[in-house]
């Protein structure tokens, strides 16, 4: 059967037109420009992690060097009871030592300062001790570590921290107790009532004393 006459022009154009060329595959084309892309995202997007990475190393490295400037400055301070408050305020470390101090003391009162590095007491009430010592340039403050000295604060019958003795020329030992932050007046009113008359006369009797008693050790 023949087409109608209306299609046959339509027909016969048709069939005289260049055919038109096969589809385009679009699909595969984006895909091949995607992977590219993909590449590419999937290299920036591991940015982040890296960056994130250094951010914390840095950090831990200048939380590191923070610590160690800390520690460097802790270990640069003296302990507490390495300071002193001045020139009258000394560290005693043997015998010999604590003996030519009371020798060359001469009529000059001298508080001994009995402590322990590890004693609560000795920490808490020693700043209240260097003002005294402050205030007090003329009187002559000896400090006894007793765990360094246990020999000496033995022959001197030391058996609790915070302790201290009072000595003056030749008086001798003139007074010793037991005290602490709450009772400090105590000591000031021991150095009222012993930081008066000075004597002339000197002799080393507290000298003999104790050598006596460590001698017996």
């Amino acid at each position: 059967m023949s087409p109608p006459t209306s299609f046959r022009s339509l027909y016969a154009s048709s069939s005289t037109r260049t055919p038109i060329s096969p589809q385009i595959r679009i699909i595969p084309l984006l895909n091949s420009c995607k992977r590219p892309y993909g590449l590419s995202f999937s290299t920036s997007s591991s940015l982040p992690s890296s960056s994130s990475n250094l951010f914390f190393s840095s950090s831990r490295k200048q939380s590191l060097s923070i610590k160690v400037q800390a520690l460097a400055a802790e270990t640069e301070q003296p302990k507490w009871w390495e300071k002193k408050a001045g020139p009258n305020m000394i560290d005693i470390t043997s015998t010999e030592q604590f003996l030519n101090a009371l020798k060359d003391a001469g009529d000059r009162l001298v508080i001994v300062d009995f402590y322990g590095t590890w004693c609560g007491s000795c920490r808490a009430m020693f700043p209240k001790l260097c003002k005294t010592a402050e205030e007090h340039p003329e009187i002559l403050f000896l400090k006894i570590n007793f765990d360094e000295n246990k020999s000496l604060c033995k022959s001197l019958n030391v058996k609790v921290l915070p302790y201290f003795h009072l000595y003056r020329g030749s008086d001798g030992q003139v007074d010793s107790f037991s005290c602490s932050l709450a009772k400090f007046k105590k000591l000031r009113d021991a150095i009222e009532r012993h930081n008066v008359g000075i004597s002339s006369d000197h002799s080393s009797s507290v000298s003999e004393q104790i050598e006596d008693s460590t001698s017996s050790l």
